[in-house]
């Protein structure tokens, strides 16, 4: 049954919030326990759609999945099938991290064109070049079918550095003869954290955390116990959250080394926080006002690859843009459709001139009202939820399981600070 959120804005939050684990490391690493037959559990998996699919399709491919508890699981056994459910792949763009685990375990995968958000063109050209110079051969037709009879290390430089390429690479490279050098490879925290997860396994991975990776291939990987790291996205979501409703939260262990970045780009807006060992706090009240410039001039906030700041942020950074005095820059490099939901919150009252599909200019703060809106993708529906419960009124968002492909039981956890949330049936 479709579901949506029925929000009441305008009230001050105020609590503790624990975010869950990254979704952006759970799917590949998922993907990842088709690498052996022994047992792998993982903890910290969040319990998220996107998640759940993944572990439908490891099932359906003949590996045995014990579930621990909400958070928890144990994979073991051989994979019995080489092909991915039409249905559940196309539901989820990440299907297509099975390809290199498959390619290294048992030769072959034939798939369908994966599914996920819709925020532009997304490319699966980097992954397809990395596996053929390891040596796979590629079909693609209404289906992907890849097979390869040997995997080779080489040195491969990617065209791009794709997260979900650089992935795929790796773990079709941890079971190739040789080594593989792999270069302009993508660097974020997810990846890091598959890395680890392999190395745990027994894989020879090197240069964790830099661009450049160097694998050498192993003949067997075994089992482990492997806790997923916690999501920076979400984090980021609730450093928003907090500074546009004028909120004092303390995000318990949300691992700050990975908010560098995100330190620097939302000072630009003003935005400060406070670090103590694993935790961040938000005080509440802070002044929101762009920070100009050298020289008084319009800054500009513009995402990149690792460790730039992340892409996956900007819905959000755009949302608290809104409540800022001040006018700045929006720079969307990297997917040209991720920038369109900003016509939702232009008929909630906010200043926002779309310049074209990858900038935009905001001016605040605005006064948000409530009214009623669709959640395009997950990003852009966190960002959505933000600007409800920080405008005045009631507002209704529609299509709200694209905004729980991300985030877990995302109504309870903002109920619990404070916020006037329900979810209905739509």
């Amino acid at each position: 049954m479709a579901k949506k959120y029925i929000i009441e804005g305008g009230y001050p939050l105020k609590g503790k919030i624990t975010p869950n684990g990254n979704k952006n490391a759970a799917l590949p690493i998922l993907a990842a326990t088709i690498l052996t037959d022994e047992e792998v559990i993982l903890r910290n998996v969040p319990n998220i759609e996107d998640v759940n699919i993944m572990i439908k399709i490891l099932g359906e491919l003949g590996k045995k999945i014990e579930k621990i508890d909400e958070h928890c699981y144990k994979f073991s056994g051989v994979v019995t099938s080489n092909s991915i459910n039409s249905e559940l792949g196309r539901k989820i763009r990440t299907s297509i991290l099975f390809v290199g685990p498959m390619l290294a375990r048992i030769g072959e995968i034939e798939l369908p064109p994966p599914g996920g958000d819709v925020i532009g063109r997304r490319r699966l050209d980097t992954h397809f070049l990395a596996l053929s110079k390891l040596g796979s051969s590629v079909d693609v037709t209404s289906t992907f079918k890849l097979t390869a009879n040997k995997l080779v290390g080489k040195d491969i430089f990617l065209d791009e550095a794709s997260v979900t390429g650089t992935e795929n690479a790796v773990m079709a490279a941890v079971l190739a003869e040789g080594q593989t050098i792999l270069m302009n490879a993508a660097s974020e925290p997810h990846v890091q954290d598959l890395c680890n997860l392999l190395n745990q396994m027994g894989a020879n991975i090197d240069g964790i955390g830099s661009n450049i990776l160097r694998i050498k291939g192993v003949q067997k990987l075994h089992g482990t116990d492997f806790t997923i790291g916690m999501d920076f996205m979400e984090v980021g979501s609730l450093i928003g959250l907090a500074a546009v409703t004028r909120s004092e939260l303390e995000i318990l262990n949300c691992q700050p080394e990975n908010m560098n970045m995100a330190r620097l780009t939302f000072g630009k807006l003003g935005i400060r926080w406070e670090t103590d060992g694993k935790s961040i706090f938000m005080p509440g009240h802070q002044e929101l006002k762009v920070q100009s410039d050298i020289g008084g001039m319009i800054p500009k906030i513009d995402d990149a690859p690792w460790p730039g700041f992340p892409p996956d942020l900007m819905s959000i950074v755009i949302v608290t843009a809104t409540q800022v005095e001040g006018t700045v820059l929006v720079f969307e490099k990297m997917f040209e459709s991720r920038m369109f939901f900003v016509d939702k919150l232009v008929s909630m009252g906010a200043k926002i001139i779309l310049c074209d599909p990858h900038r935009a200019v905001i001016t605040g703060p605005a006064h948000l009202r409530g009214t009623t809106l669709t959640s395009p993708d997950i990003r852009a529906g966190m960002a959505l939820v933000i600007a409800a419960l920080c405008a005045e009124g009631k507002s209704t968002i529609h299509n709200v399981i694209q905004i729980e492909r991300g985030y877990e039981n995302l109504p309870a956890k903002l109920r619990s600070l404070g916020a006037h949330i329900s979810v209905a049936e739509d």
